[in-house]
C-alpha cells in the first residue's frame, strides 16, 4: 500500500474518456510503476463565485485539521496495539482498506446530499470530526487516568524500599505489638548496615537487644525491624534519622493489604477494559474521519478545478500514486496534457530551476495538484 497519493485534475477540453485513455496511455509509456486511478466526484453545487473563493480560503486550514484528527487516532491506534501486544490490523472504511476507499472512491449521498452546498459540506465535515476529536479526548484521558493510578501503585510496589508499599514485604509474625513494646521498620542503605546492626542497640534506651532481622533488600536499601518500648519510640526515631536511617511508618492489617490487593486487581482490569473500548472506538472512528477526509479531498478538488478552469465543471480527476523517481516524469505528462500554454507562470521557482516540487502545491502547476499523505 502506498502511504502518498497525488489528488489532481486536468481540464477536459473535448472528452473525459479520450483524456483518460490518453493520461493511461503516457504513465503505461513513461512511468508505469506509478499506480493511476479515477477519482470520481459527482456534480456539486457550484454556489457564487463570491462563496467559491471565500471557501477556498477556508479549504487548507480545514483539510490541515482533519488530515490532523486523522493521523491522531492512527497514532493512537498504533500505541494501544503496542501495549497490548496485539498484531496490527490493516486500517478499514465499513471493512474495506483505506487504500481501497481512497483509489475507488465512491461519494456517499447519504452523509453529504450533494443538493447541500459546498460550504454546507464542508462545514459538516468539520463539525462530524470535532466531535470525534473532542470524544478521542475524553476516551484517553480516561484510559490515562487508570493507567496514572495503576502506575502509582506499581510504583509503590516495585520501588525502592524507601518509597514502596510494604505490606508485602512484611509478615504479622514479623511485628511484636503489646502494652509496652513496638516493632518499628527502618530502611537503611546497602553499605551502612554494619553500622546499623552495630549501633541500633545504643541509639536510645530501652531497645530489645538483637531484635533487629532483616526482611527484604533491594538494590539500593534494606529493611531491618527492631523492637523497643513504644514510649521512647520517637527518641529512636530521631537518633536513627541522625545517622542516616530512614523509619517507616507502618501498621500492619490484613483487612488493608486485602483492600490494596483487590485495587490493584481491580484498576488492572479497568486498564483492560478501557484500552480495549479505546482501541475499538479508534478503529470506528478512523474509518468515520478517513471517509470524511476523503470527502472533503473531493470537494477541494472540485471546488479548486472549477476556481483554476472556469464553469460549468469539465475536468478529469485522478488519484495517482509515483516513487520518488517518478515524479519529474508525472508532473511532465500532468503538465502536457493540462495544455498550459502559459505553463512556465504555473511553476514553482525550485522547479524551473530543475527541482521537481516535492508533493505539489495547486498553483505550482497549470493544473490541481495536492498531496494526500496516508500516514
Amino acid at each position: 500500500m502506498a502511504s502518498r497519493y497525488w489528488a489532481v485534475s486536468l481540464p477536459v477540453q473535448d472528452s473525459a474518456t479520450a483524456l483518460w485513455n490518453t493520461l493511461q496511455e503516457q504513465i503505461s509509456k513513461h512511468s508505469f510503476d506509478t499506480p493511476l486511478y479515477r477519482f470520481n466526484i459527482p456534480n456539486l453545487r457550484v454556489g457564487t463565485l463570491d462563496s467559491l473563493l471565500a471557501l477556498s480560503d477556508d479549504l487548507l486550514k480545514s483539510n490541515s485539521f482533519v488530515e490532523g484528527v486523522s493521523h491522531k487516532i492512527r497514532r493512537q491506534i498504533e500505541d494501544l496495539e503496542r501495549v497490548s501486544g496485539v498484531e496490527s490490523s490493516a486500517l478499514t472504511v465499513d471493512g474495506v482498506p483505506v487504500d481501497s476507499y481512497l483509489t475507488r472512491f465512491v461519494w456517499d449521498d447519504a452523509k453529504y446530499p450533494v443538493v447541500s452546498t459546498l460550504r454546507e459540506i464542508v462545514d459538516g465535515i468539520h463539525s462530524q470530526v470535532s466531535k470525534i476529536e473532542d470524544d478521542l479526548k475524553v476516551r484517553v484521558a480516561e484510559y490515562n487516568n487508570v493507567r496514572s493510578q495503576l502506575n502509582v501503585i506499581n510504583r509503590k510496589q516495585s520501588g525502592s524500599l524507601a518509597v514502596r508499599d510494604l505490606s508485602n514485604l512484611v509478615k504479622p509474625e514479623d511485628i511484636v505489638t503489646s502494652e509496652h513494646l513496638v516493632t518499628l521498620l527502618s530502611v537503611v542503605p546497602k553499605y551502612s548496615q554494619k553500622d546499623w546492626l552495630a549501633s541500633y542497640e545504643t541509639l536510645t534506651n530501652y531497645v530489645v537487644p538483637r531484635s533487629s532481622k532483616k526482611l527484604h533488600e533491594d538494590n539500593e536499601y534494606a529493611l531491618y525491624t527492631v523492637t523497643l518500648f513504644g514510649r521512647v519510640a520517637d527518641n529512636f526515631r530521631t537518633a536513627a534519622r541522625e545517622k542516616g536511617f530512614q523509619i517507616r511508618d507502618f501498621e500492619y492489617s490484613s483487612e488493608a493489604h486485602e483492600s490494596r490487593k483487590e485495587e490493584l486487581e481491580r484498576l488492572v482490569q479497568d486498564q483492560d477494559r478501557t484500552r480495549s473500548s479505546l482501541l475499538q472506538w479508534c478503529y470506528t472512528s478512523y474509518g468515520e474521519v478517513f471517509s470524511a477526509w476523503m470527502h472533503f479531498c473531493a470537494v477541494r478538488v472540485f471546488s479548486e478545478s472549477i476556481l483554476r478552469y472556469g464553469l460549468p465543471p469539465s475536468f478529469l480527476a485522478c488519484v495517482l500514486a509515483p516513487s520518488t523517481k517518478s515524479e519529474k516524469k508525472v508532473r511532465t505528462i500532468l503538465e502536457q496534457l493540462s495544455d498550459g500554454r502559459n505553463s512556465t507562470y504555473w511553476k514553482s521557482e525550485d522547479e524551473v530551476g530543475g527541482i521537481a516540487a516535492l508533493g505539489g502545491d495547486s498553483d505550482s502547476y497549470p493544473y490541481v495538484s495536492f498531496t494526500i499523505n496516508l500516514v
